[in-house]
């Protein structure tokens, strides 16, 4: 049975916000998006009403879960507070809020640093790989990072948060939908012993993503705290390209430990990189080092080398911030097809030369989260 946005419309007109109102009737509603049975809608509110409403959002999605044909339904309960409201030349502050409970973060405040933020259960470690633009082969860099890690031993999980093009599924040759376990916590896909989970499971792959930046992180964190991640080492999050609002507050919501900065040798993506080397330090997450992507071109026909983005830029740049250099990731049609083909290399062809490359830059990785993590020794005065 299909489910229209009239039936969804109907349906919230019976769920009723705190002041009484129906919420179709109080201009709290967003565009209400509907496709092959999930329901995707976010519910605009005052900043200082945002706790009032939580169980308002909550009721909102469970009725429309209920509706016959609905599969799958996310409701975002957004907030945004003007800049006139902090006071003259106050920096304006954006709240989020969802089921998971998630603490609402400043987005702007120049110097400022959120507060630290739970941990997800189960999950002893999360980590970011990020990039300043587009382009340079994030996701595949994060597919394959989350593969060396698990060849080490770990127990791995992937988180697409990359929700406005969500490319893991392909990357990992996975399809279908998450099923709801218990305490209606979305159980994760598995994929090559990963467990995984994206917004991509829950779209169309061709479905344009046109959602705003609150209703972007209240997405994102339901994702990562309502799904029943088991007991991981590390959780490895595909981020969103760019330094904006929303890979601002994602950095300042998520308990990173550290993050993987992903550029390609060129000048051009270079000055992003440092932008994505700069927020993370304005939120004091660590950057584990830098991996330079398409570093190099090797014909597979002559052998012979050419350097298309020209060649060691990122290795410079890592040296000139004095942040770790995690390694040199050639351009190479195996890459390419693995990676199409939903048959990562590290998983595929772990014996081959850029496997073993990615695996090297998994185990510096891991090495540094081992570091950081042991207890700096005691000194004893013996008499």
């Amino acid at each position: 049975m299909s489910v229209s946005q009239d039936d969804v419309v109907a349906t919230l007109a019976r769920v009723k916000g705190p002041d009484g109102v129906p919420l179709t009737a109080g201009g709290t509603l967003s565009e209400i998006v509907v496709s092959d049975g999930k329901v995707f809608f976010s519910i605009t509110v005052d900043a200082g009403a945002v706790k009032a409403w939580e169980p308002v959002r909550a009721a909102a999605e469970a009725a429309v879960r209920a509706i016959p044909g609905v599969t799958s339904a996310l409701v975002a309960l957004t907030a945004e507070r003007s800049a006139s409201a902090g006071g003259a030349g106050g920096p304006a502050v954006r709240r989020v809020s969802g089921a998971a409970g998630g603490a609402p973060a400043a987005a702007g405040g120049a110097g400022g640093h959120a507060a630290p933020q739970p941990a997800v259960p189960g999950v002893e470690t999360i980590i970011a790989v990020a990039s300043g633009k587009g382009g340079v082969g994030k996701s595949t860099t994060a597919v394959n990072l989350a593969l060396g890690l698990a060849a080490t031993g770990l127990r791995v999980g992937l988180l697409d948060a990359d929700i406005y093009g969500p490319s893991v599924p392909r990357l990992l040759g996975l399809k279908g939908r998450p099923q709801m376990g218990p305490g209606n916590k979305l159980i994760p896909m598995k994929g090559f012993g990963l467990e995984v989970m994206s917004i991509g499971f829950l779209v169309e792959e061709e479905t344009p993503m046109i959602w705003r930046g609150p209703m972007v992180m209240s997405a994102l964190t339901q994702m990562l705290r309502e799904v029943d991640w088991g007991r991981l080492d590390v959780l490895v999050v595909d981020m969103p390209p760019g330094t904006g609002d929303a890979q601002l507050t994602m950095a300042q919501q998520v308990p990173l430990k550290g993050a993987v900065i992903v550029s390609t040798p060129q000048d051009l993506a270079l000055i992003d990189a440092r932008r994505g080397i700069a927020m993370f330090r304005r939120v004091d997450v660590p950057v584990l080092g830098i991996v330079e992507n398409m570093s190099y071109f090797l014909c597979p026909k002559c052998g012979e080398r050419s350097d298309l983005f020209g060649h060691g830029g990122a290795r410079d740049e890592a040296a000139r911030l004095g942040v770790p250099f995690l390694g040199e990731v050639p351009l190479h049609m195996d890459i390419r097809a693995t990676s199409d083909a939903g048959r990562p290399l590290v998983a595929t062809a772990p014996d081959g030369p850029h496997a073993v490359i990615y695996r090297d830059i998994a185990v510096k990785v891991r090495d540094q989260l081992a570091a950081a993590g042991r207890a700096a020794p005691q000194i004893v005065m013996e008499g």
